[in-house]
């Protein structure tokens, strides 16, 4: 009698993209970019790294290095701004109705109540 240790599993891979590193940091169910390195002297330094989720849809993965104040009340404060600038940033960069996507514009959602007219 034969006896299986290890499932069998399948799964259909995901075609490269033009930009992916095409190597092990790609996956079954993902593909990443090579990474780019920002630095910004006296402050730190970023690592940003596109992603095409499993989802479909791209990312942008973002790890950074910031430099903290010496003290420990300095450096509380610095995480809590950094804290506090994050939703404001990543609310700027949402992708909104009419923001172009590959040269073609992305049509607003329609809002039928925006849309109404008062009654006279």
């Amino acid at each position: 009698m034969k006896a299986r240790t290890m499932a069998r599993t399948g799964r259909a891979e995901t075609p490269h993209t033009d930009w992916c590193a095409r190597g092990h940091r790609c996956g079954l169910i993902e593909h990443r970019s090579t990474d780019t390195i920002v630095k910004l002297p006296g402050h730190g330094e970023f690592i940003v790294t596109r992603v095409l989720g499993r989802d479909g849809f791209e990312y942008a993965e973002i790890r950074g290095l910031v430099r903290l104040h010496t003290t420990d009340a300095g450096a509380r404060w610095q995480l809590r701004q950094l804290l506090a600038g994050l939703p404001r940033l990543l609310n700027h960069l949402a992708i909104r109705p009419g923001v172009v996507r590959d040269g073609t514009p992305i049509p607003p959602t329609p809002r039928p109540a925006l849309d109404r007219r008062p009654a006279a």
